[in-house]
C-alpha cells in the first residue's frame, strides 16, 4: 500500500539540493564561467537572464505535470534530463563555438529544471500539514541554498584550482580554463544521475501522488484554462502580482553583477579576486550564514506566524545589500573583509527569502495549489529576468559604485509592496 508520507528528513534535503543546483548553475555559475572565458558583462547579463524564461513560462505546462504521470515520475525523469544537459555543456566547452553551444544546453537544463521545480513543489505540499510546511520551508530553502552555494563554492573552487593547474595545458590559458570547467560539469552530470537513481528507489509514495489515468487533450486544455482563471481571479491579485514582481527588484540586478564585481580587476572597479577566492567566499562563510538564516526564518515563522515577522523579513532581504556599496567604494584588499561582507548579505538573504516562499504558499493554497505555486514562481522569475537583462549594460555604463547605489534604490518598490499585501498574521504558526 502506498504511504501518505515518510519522515520529511529522508527526502527533503536531497530533493531540494537537486532542485537548487541546476538553477544556480544556469543563473550564477554560468556567469562566473563566461566571465573567465572573456565574455562581456553586457552579454553575460543579457543572455543568462534570458535563461530565466523557462521559469517564467512554466505555469503554461504545469497542468500537464498536474494531470499526467505522478510527480514522483517527473522528479526522477527531469533529474536524468538535467544530467544530460550538464554533460552537453561539458562536451561543448572546448569547442570554437562554445558560447552558442553551451547556451543551447543551458536552455535544455533550464527547461528540465523548471519542470522539476513544478513537480517538487507539488510533492512537497501533498504530504505536509500547514505547520509542517512552515517549519520545513526553512529546511527546504536551506538545502536549496546549500546546493546553490555548493555550486558557487565547491564547484567554482574546483574549477579555479583546475584553471591554475597544468592538467589541461598552460595554467590560466583559455584552453586550460575551458577544460577545467568542462571537467567540473562532468562531475555535476554524474551527480545528477546518482540523484535520479536514489530518488527512484527512496522517494515516498503519498496517497495523492498516483499514476494518472489517460486523459484527453480537451481535458488538459480545460484544466489549464480553469487553473489560470482560478489564479487570476484571486482577491487582491494586482497586489499579489506587484509583490512577486518587485520584492526582489534590487536582488535581481545584484545577483548578475556580484560575481563579475568580485572577479574584475581593481583598475575597472572590481575586487580582483581569483576564481578560487570567489568560490571560497560563497562556499565557507556564505554557506554557514545562509544556512543559519534559512533555518532561523522557518523556525520563527512556525512559532510566531508569518504576518508578525513580515517587516523583519523585508529588512533582512534588502538592507544587507549595502555591503556591496561599501565594497565598491572602499575596494578592500583583505580577503576576510570581503568574505565577511558576503556572509552578512547571505545571512540576510537566507532569512528574508523565507517571506517570499511563505507568501507564495499562502496565495497558492486551494484546489490547484501545485499549478498556482508554479504561477507564483513563474511571476517571480519574470521579476528576476527583465531587470537582470539590463543589469550588465547599466553596470558598464555607470560603473560598479553607482550600480550598487542603483541596486539599493531598486529595493524601495519592495518595501512599498510589503506594506500593501494582506496576509493572515498567524499563517504558518503551530496550532495546538
Amino acid at each position: 500500500m502506498p504511504q501518505k508520507k515518510k519522515n520529511p528528513w529522508s527526502w527533503i534535503p536531497t530533493v531540494y539540493f537537486a532542485e537548487g543546483m541546476p538553477y544556480i548553475v544556469v543563473m550564477t555559475v554560468s556567469v562566473i564561467m563566461y566571465k573567465r572565458l572573456n565574455i562581456s558583462n553586457t552579454e553575460i547579463a543579457f543572455y543568462t537572464s534570458w535563461l530565466y524564461l523557462p521559469w517564467v513560462i512554466k505555469p503554461f505546462w504545469s497542468p500537464i505535470v498536474e494531470l499526467l504521470k505522478s510527480k514522483r515520475w517527473w522528479i526522477v525523469t527531469m533529474q536524468l534530463f538535467i544530467g544530460a544537459g550538464l554533460a552537453g555543456v561539458a562536451f561543448t566547452l572546448p569547442t570554437t563555438f562554445f558560447f552558442k553551444g553551451t547556451l543551447a544546453f543551458f536552455w535544455l537544463l533550464a527547461f528540465s529544471s523548471a519542470t522539476h521545480d513544478i513537480s517538487v513543489d507539488g510533492f512537497y505540499m501533498m504530504g505536509l500539514t500547514e505547520n509542517e510546511q512552515a517549519f520545513f520551508v526553512g529546511i527546504r530553502n536551506t538545502f536549496y541554498r546549500i546546493a546553490m552555494v555548493t555550486g558557487q563554492g565547491i564547484l567554482v573552487i574546483l574549477a579555479g584550482y583546475l584553471e591554475g593547474s597544468s592538467y589541461f595545458g598552460e595554467p590560466e590559458s583559455q584552453k586550460s580554463i575551458a577544460y577545467a570547467w568542462a571537467f567540473t560539469f562532468i562531475v555535476l552530470a554524474i551527480l545528477f544521475v546518482l540523484f535520479a537513481i536514489y530518488h527512484k528507489f527512496f522517494l515516498p509514495h503519498p496517497d495523492e501522488d498516483v499514476q494518472k489515468a489517460s486523459v484527453s487533450i480537451e481535458t488538459i486544455l480545460s484544466g489549464f484554462g480553469e487553473t489560470i482563471r482560478a489564479y487570476f481571479v484571486k482577491k487582491e491579485i494586482w497586489t499579489i502580482l506587484g509583490f512577486l514582481l518587485l520584492f526582489r527588484l534590487g536582488e535581481s540586478q545584484l545577483v548578475k553583477m556580484a560575481s563579475p564585481f568580485l572577479l574584475d580587476a581593481k583598475s575597472v572597479g572590481g575586487l580582483g579576486l581569483s576564481t578560487e577566492q570567489v568560490g571560497l567566499a560563497y562556499g565557507t562563510v556564505g554557506i554557514i550564514a545562509l544556512t543559519v538564516g534559512g533555518i532561523l526564518g522557518g523556525w520563527l515563522a512556525s512559532r510566531m506566524g508569518f504576518g508578525r515577522l513580515l517587516w523583519i523579513f523585508v529588512l533582512s532581504m534588502n538592507l544587507p545589500n549595502l555591503v556591496y556599496v561599501y565594497l565598491s567604494y572602499v575596494q578592500p584588499s583583505a580577503t576576510w573583509i570581503i568574505i565577511s561582507s558576503v556572509g552578512v548579505e547571505q545571512l540576510g538573504y537566507g532569512f528574508g527569502f523565507t517571506a517570499y516562499t511563505l507568501y507564495m504558499l499562502y496565495v497558492s493554497a486551494g484546489k490547484y495549489q501545485t499549478a498556482h505555486f508554479a504561477f507564483s514562481t513563474g511571476i517571480m522569475a519574470l521579476g528576476m529576468m527583465v531587470p537582470g537583462m539590463v543589469s550588465g549594460w547599466i553596470q558598464e555604463t555607470v560603473g560598479y559604485q553607482h550600480f550598487f547605489v542603483w541596486v539599493m534604490l531598486c529595493t524601495i518598490p519592495g518595501f512599498i509592496m510589503a506594506k500593501l499585501i494582506k496576509i493572515d498574521r498567524n499563517f504558518g504558526i503551530k496550532k495546538d
